[in-house]
């Protein structure tokens, strides 16, 4: 199923740090929701469903007592990560200012 507006705002704002996560390799979701402490269990499975349908993410269930499920990044999900990096910079950029500005003052 191909993005559509009426997903867009739903968890969008986690969907970007998850792509930068998971730029490392396959992660196991109880490993992400770790690493964000502010993101739900809920909002985390939603989050990732969404990417899965949208193609960026793949999802590997492990068939193992108990069950492993991991997931990585699709081509597609490399290729969106790499399209976002100049904006990832521009943010860390500006918060720097902002840092920089406050310790000033």
């Amino acid at each position: 199923m191909p993005p559509n507006a009426s997903r867009t705002g739903r968890c969008s704002s986690w969907k970007a740090t998850l792509l930068w996560l998971l730029e490392s390799g396959p992660h196991r979701p109880g490993e992400l929701r770790r690493r964000l402490p502010g993101l739900s269990e809920k909002v985390l499975t939603q989050a990732l469903r969404e990417m899965e349908s949208d193609g960026l993410v793949h999802r590997e269930v492990h068939d193992v007592l108990p069950l492993k499920t991991f997931y990585s990044l699709t081509a597609f999900g490399r290729e969106l990560s790499e399209a976002l990096a100049p904006v990832s910079d521009w943010g860390h950029r500006r918060l720097q200012k902002l840092t920089d500005a406050r310790s000033a003052s």
